[in-house]
């Protein structure tokens, strides 16, 4: 698994204006291809007489999945620069519409260019973007009595809490970097007094 990856948040519009053409730029998180391909969809249908919707999406952590459409823009200069764009900035989980108005001004193949790949770039700036870093999953037992407080520090040394499940002993599940496993068990170990037990999971990913 990759350390970490960048995506976008929520999901956003961006527009540009270039020679009476307007290029506008949706963004969103999208987890699988049905996702993407749901996502522009529903663009098309926001904007239905619009000449062109270019795309193009990258999933998975490592960038795995890539693929882009010129929708009827000549060859080359639409979904592959936008896709470009994309890469260029590590984004993953992502998929980028730009529907584009046209003003009556062929703008010429690198004018295209830089349309399609500038609108994704300056929605990415406008809208922000998130860095997701891998954790090992990992579940701490401890009876009641000292839950509560081992909850207090754990937040407070700036760990991640993800669910708590109360039985005959308190479990808290957390998410913990791969290099800090054996310093938290040494952590936990002097906290708890030797009390509490460390189950180590698979991996996920969360907000760095």
């Amino acid at each position: 698994m990759q350390d970490e990856y960048r995506t976008v948040a929520l999901e956003g519009v961006h527009e540009i204006e270039i020679s009476r053409s307007r290029f506008i730029c949706a963004l969103a998180p999208a987890a699988t291809e049905e996702e993407a391909q749901a996502f522009l969809a529903r663009i098309r249908k926001e904007h239905p007489t619009a000449r062109h919707h270019c795309w193009a999406y990258v999933l998975g952590a490592d960038g795995s999945v890539q693929k882009a459409s010129d929708d009827g823009e000549p060859g080359g200069t639409a979904g592959v620069p936008m896709l470009q764009m994309l890469l260029r900035r590590d984004m993953r989980y992502v998929v980028a519409v730009v529907t584009r108005y046209f003003g009556g001004v062929k703008l010429g193949a690198g004018g295209l260019i830089r349309a399609y790949g500038g609108v994704v770039g300056e929605a990415l700036d406008e809208l922000g973007t998130v860095t997701h870093k891998r954790f090992r999953l990992a579940t701490v037992t401890v009876d009641h009595q000292r839950a509560g407080k081992l909850q207090n520090d754990l937040r407070a040394t700036g760990r991640e809490v993800r669910e708590v499940a109360y039985g005959e002993g308190v479990r808290i599940g957390i998410g913990l970097p791969e290099a800090d496993v054996e310093g938290f068990r040494a952590w936990l170990a002097d906290t708890t007094a030797g009390t509490a037990v460390l189950e180590l999971g698979g991996e996920a990913y969360g907000d760095a």
